[in-house]
């Protein structure tokens, strides 16, 4: 059995490597941003359009980013970017989670808080789908790729999945209008989102479904997202009643009936996993 030096001790300890990954994951995509909108800025372009082009650059810039850190760190090729069944991972997950969130919404039309008041052209879905495309691929690198994958890799998939949920939900807690309930929906989400990585063992999954998820809420059922302001929507509408039900003005995902459909959804995935043997033990019961 090979040795290991204290310097290779310490360049394995997940708490290293997940630091060093999030520093060269942040700075290479925050540079590539600011050259980006930089350059894009020089264009004739429309606003929108320098703005999808940034989100499709910003995106690319942070797949690529992992897989040349991770390839060369762990010396391992990047399989959970892998190509392999991804249009049945980008449909599945995309469904997902429309369905979820649809559901959502349904349970505010049925309590009668929702309605809608126009209809916009299929144009105005541009920002809301450049926005949630960017959002969904960064943070599901960062908080499945980089923190749930490598902690898993230890502690083993419930608690690496515990405590990835648990910080994610923690980091919306910034968030405008946040609440303890919202908090604790997007704490759900986590699990969720990482149980669909568990069950796929491939990025695309939570991407496709983190994507489709934020998209329907604002960009097709013109709901706020995360308490950040509206954007421009496929429907125009009005939501108003309880918080406990609508997710006052953190939006949607901040009602109970989101934490429950993420709840079960998480359940579903990982009692699957668990069916298919994919589930990992932490180290000490190895």
């Amino acid at each position: 059995m090979e040795t290991l030096t204290a310097k290779q001790k310490i360049f394995n300890f997940p708490v290293t490597k997940i630091i060093l990954a999030l520093i060269a994951f942040m700075a290479f995509v925050i540079i590539g941003q600011q050259i980006a909108g930089k350059l894009l800025g020089l264009t004739p372009l429309e606003k929108d359009f320098r703005n999808l082009f940034k989100g499709i650059i910003v995106s690319a810039l942070a797949i690529t980013s992992y897989i040349l850190f991770f390839k060369n760190y762990e010396k391992r090729e990047v399989t959970e970017l892998s190509t392999n069944r991804l249009s049945q991972n980008l449909i599945f997950g995309t469904l997902v989670g429309f369905v979820l969130q649809s559901l959502t919404i349904l349970v505010i039309y049925l309590n009668g808080s929702y309605s809608v008041i126009a209809v916009n052209p299929v144009s105005f879905i541009l920002i809301p789908l450049t926005v949630a495309f960017t959002i969904a691929i960064i943070e599901e690198i960062l908080v499945r790729g980089i923190i749930f994958r490598i902690l898993e890799e230890k502690l083993g998939t419930y608690i690496a999945l515990s405590i990835s949920a648990i910080i994610f939900g923690a980091l919306h807690l910034a968030n405008a209008n946040s609440t303890l309930l919202s908090g604790l929906c997007i704490t759900v989400a986590g699990f969720l989102l990482g149980a669909a990585f568990v069950y796929s063992r491939n990025l695309w999954f939570p991407i496709a479904l983190h994507f489709a998820w934020n998209f329907t809420q604002s960009g097709i059922f013109g709901a706020i997202t995360s308490g950040n302001e509206k954007t421009s929507s496929l429907l125009v509408s009005k939501i108003q009643g309880s918080a406990l039900i609508t997710g006052g003005e953190f939006g949607p995902e901040g009602s109970i009936q989101a934490t429950i459909f993420c709840f079960i959804g998480a359940i579903v995935l990982l009692a699957l996993s668990q069916r298919e043997n994919k589930i990992i033990k932490p180290y000490w019961k190895k």
